[in-house]
């Protein structure tokens, strides 16, 4: 388990480069934004959210001045069509802002704006965040490498982010993680595919409340997917467990979950069963895989220290020198991705003769 230090310790905002951002605009991610994270600030009052528990959310819901909460909406609606529809502004004249929140736990300070339909009262969500380059490259790699594809959006000082659906994991983990329509060996074998992707790509502190646990119901047993649903610990710690969510204190109940439902060889199988599909994607999207790692060897998204203490744990526990030569975070992220295309190629072999006519 990690030590419960980690629970406290904050990472430092780290700016968006000029590379990164032309990244952003050559693959579509970069837009004017008619609202800036300063604006949004101009609150009148804020009330904290209380869950159903009646505990604080550690959300605030804001109140603005009239004439500000009007041009708010006018600004709010247009960024949800832009993030939803790629700016067909046809029917924002039915969707008003119902709340803005605001956080005042974790790195980004988020604010999250419900936005409703007029018509049937359906509501969504999204968050407007102070643009932070870890992020921006957690948000990328995970619609690079994941089976999941991320919606966002960046502007000078502002990140606009989709809302993720799903159960958040210590929820799932309260209510329904012995629910009998889950199959537990489904759930189990997930988890493996959850903690071996994000070592693969080096995301971390995926503690419970950091992923959310997507259930659908199928025709005959009900599918689980798990997501990040924050990523601003990408590349970002030393420590070569803080990548292995299995390893968290608040994960304990899903690592021993797990060594219920699987023995060794399945869950060693299932952990192949996701270095392949990794490897996958990297062959499918090889150009800009590269020339987002390219962006992140010009980066310094954590401290020299930090590099040295993960590169040297990564050696060790690859069994791999090169991650000895590597200075910068996108390095280690890149020679742990070769590696993976290394082992894949090596471990390629003709069908056994079983399979011969």
């Amino acid at each position: 388990m990690l030590p419960d230090q980690f629970a406290t310790r904050k990472k430092p905002m780290y700016p968006v480069g000029d590379a990164l951002r032309a990244y952003l605009a050559r693959y579509n991610r970069m837009f004017k934004l008619p609202v800036s994270y300063s604006r949004l600030t101009e609150w009148e009052e804020a009330m904290p959210l209380y869950d159903e528990k009646g505990e604080d959310s550690l959300w605030r819901s804001l109140i603005y001045r009239p004439e500000l909460m009007k041009r708010l909406n006018k600004h709010l609606t247009g960024i949800y069509a832009m993030l939803k529809t790629e700016g067909d502004y046809s029917f924002v004249d039915h969707l008003y802002v119902d709340r803005i929140d605001y956080c005042t736990f974790g790195n980004s300070n988020p604010f999250r704006i419900r936005i409703v339909n007029a018509y049937n009262e359906n509501q969504d969500y999204y968050y407007i965040k102070k643009a932070d380059a870890s992020r921006i490259y957690g948000l990328e790699l995970e619609h690079l490498l994941s089976p999941n594809r991320m919606h966002y959006m960046v502007a000078d000082d502002i990140l606009v982010e989709e809302h993720i659906v799903g159960i958040p994991g210590d929820v799932f983990v309260e209510r329904w993680m012995h629910d009998r329509h889950i199959k537990k060996v489904r759930l189990a074998k997930e988890l493996v595919k959850f903690n071996e992707r994000c070592f693969l790509r080096l995301l971390g502190d995926m503690r419970s409340y950091n992923f959310v646990v997507d259930v659908t119901p199928d025709f005959e047993e009900t599918q689980v997917r798990i997501r990040a649903m924050d990523f601003d610990q990408q590349c970002y710690s030393g420590h070569k467990n803080f990548y292995l969510p299995q390893f968290f204190r608040e994960n304990r109940p899903l690592a021993e979950f797990c060594m219920r439902q699987l023995n060794i060889p399945t869950a060693s199988q299932y952990q192949k069963e996701e270095q392949s599909v990794v490897y996958r994607r990297i062959n499918m999207a090889s150009e800009r895989v590269e020339r987002i790692i390219q962006c992140m060897c010009g980066d310094r998204i954590s401290t020299e220290a930090k590099v040295r203490q993960l590169r040297g744990s990564l050696a060790e526990h690859h069994k791999n020198k090169a991650f000895l030569a590597c200075t910068r975070m996108g390095e280690v992220l890149r020679t742990s991705l070769e590696h993976l295309s290394e082992n894949m190629k090596r471990q390629r072999s003709p069908l056994p003769a079983l399979f011969d006519e």
